[in-house]
This record gives C-alpha cells, structure tokens and sequence, in this order.
C-alpha cells in the first residue's frame, strides 16, 4: 500500500522521508555558545556579590573597632587596618576605607565607616558594566 503527500512523493509507512539523525546535534552545537555565555555571566555575577558581601562584613569589622578603640593612640588607623584585614579576598589599596568624624571621639557619638571598591563586569574583552560599589555601616561608640 502506497500513501502519496501533497508533493506526490511516496512514502511507505513507518519511514521518514528524510534523515533526522543530526537535527539534535545541530541544534547542540547552536545553542552551546548561548549557554556558555549565560553561565559565564552568572558566575562574574557571583564573584561580585561575593566581594560586596565581604566589602559589607569589612566595614562592620571596622566599625567595631572604632567603637571600641577610642583610646587607643591611633583609632582612625586601627579601623582602617581592621577593615583591611577583614577583606581578605581584596585588594586594600584599592579598597579606601574611610572613617568619619575625625577623633576624638566621645562615649556615646556616631562613627561611620565607609568602603568603596570598583567592579567590573565583561564578556569577550568588552566591558558591559563597571563601577563603584560603596558599603557603609555605622557604630556607636563605647
């Protein structure tokens, strides 16, 4: 028995007309560079979160220190060297932590510690974005 499509070609059934044995390949191999890109993105993504949370977790270490240290010799250096030491993973030349006011500092005043650090974001060599990326945190100091 013989069944004919629109086309008046023959086909016999259970045969394909054509071979479809490389579509899923194919297919594979378009979509691959897509995906690779996707998952390098995410994992720059991660990178920087990671840094912002340890900028974050730098700047509470600091504020500590300051709220304790008032009576030390030098407290604006000791937050600073505490802020570094806590942003294991960085670069503290290019960290610049800050501390504000000036000393000194009475029992009972506000001490802010801030701490920037730039980011950058890119795919292939081309920059997609890049920044400054700023974390506060404030004590009160003892």
């Amino acid at each position: 028995m013989r069944f004919t499509t629109s086309q008046t070609q023959s086909v016999r059934p259970g045969r394909r007309r054509q071979s479809d044995s490389g579509q899923a390949l194919v297919e594979f191999a378009v979509l691959l560079p897509l995906l690779a890109g996707v998952i390098y993105l995410i994992v720059q993504s991660a990178s920087i979160y990671s840094h912002y949370v340890t900028i974050t977790d730098a700047t509470r270490a600091g504020a500590r220190v300051a709220a304790v240290s008032r009576t030390a010799g030098d407290p604006i250096g000791a937050t600073k060297a505490a802020v570094c030491s806590s942003a294991y993973n960085l670069d503290c030349t290019t960290l610049n932590p800050q501390v504000s006011p000036g000393t000194p500092w009475t029992p009972g005043s506000q001490v802010t510690v801030t701490a920037t650090y730039p980011y950058s974001i890119s795919f292939l060599g081309v920059t997609i974005k890049s920044g400054t990326m700023t974390s506060t945190t404030k004590e009160r100091v003892e």
